[in-house]
């Protein structure tokens, strides 16, 4: 048995209103665009989530409306929201899907992801995990409160900018 994560930083966020909070940003016309190219090549791969998990700032939940994705489940949690690296891990260990689709923010989820697989693939811009960035990853485990550091293995990894060209 095994479990996939689906690891995704929001899309583009827009900065027009300088008096609006961090955490009520929504997505700019790049992130709108963004969001649906990435939840294609998750469709298109058969990388189907049945559980997402959230932070609660405006621009992830706009970032998983557009994707077009159909969980079983979808949670919000303020835990996300900036989480660093061990937070993320304590969360997702309380997961129950097969397929988990995680959407964060950085530098957390970058160090997430460098810190949660074996191997990063060979890609020039997995370490800064630019936004909208989309890693799957496989764990040889049958429940996620066994995930361990350094685990995963890699079996994609895209940012939309390769999606749009």
């Amino acid at each position: 048995m095994s479990l996939t994560l689906i690891l995704t930083r929001h899309a583009k966020s827009s900065w027009d209103d300088p008096l609006q909070s961090d955490h009520d940003r929504p997505l700019n016309k790049r992130g709108r665009k963004s969001a649906p190219a990435i939840g294609a090549w998750l469709t298109r791969n058969s990388w189907l989530p049945d559980e997402i998990i959230s932070s609660t700032a405006a621009r992830t939940r706009e970032t998983f409306d557009r994707m077009g994705l159909r969980p079983n489940s979808t949670g919000f949690t303020h835990r996300l929201y900036h989480a660093g690296p061990h937070d993320m891990l304590c969360v997702l260990k309380g997961a129950t899907g097969h397929c988990v689709l995680m959407l964060g923010h950085n530098p957390g989820i970058a160090a997430f992801a460098k810190q949660i697989v074996r191997q990063a693939p060979n890609h020039t811009r997995f370490h800064d995990y630019p936004t909208c960035a989309t890693t799957v990853i496989r764990f040889g485990v049958a429940n996620w409160a066994d995930v361990q550091w350094h685990s995963g293995e890699v079996l994609g990894f895209v940012i939309p900018r390769e999606l749009l060209e």
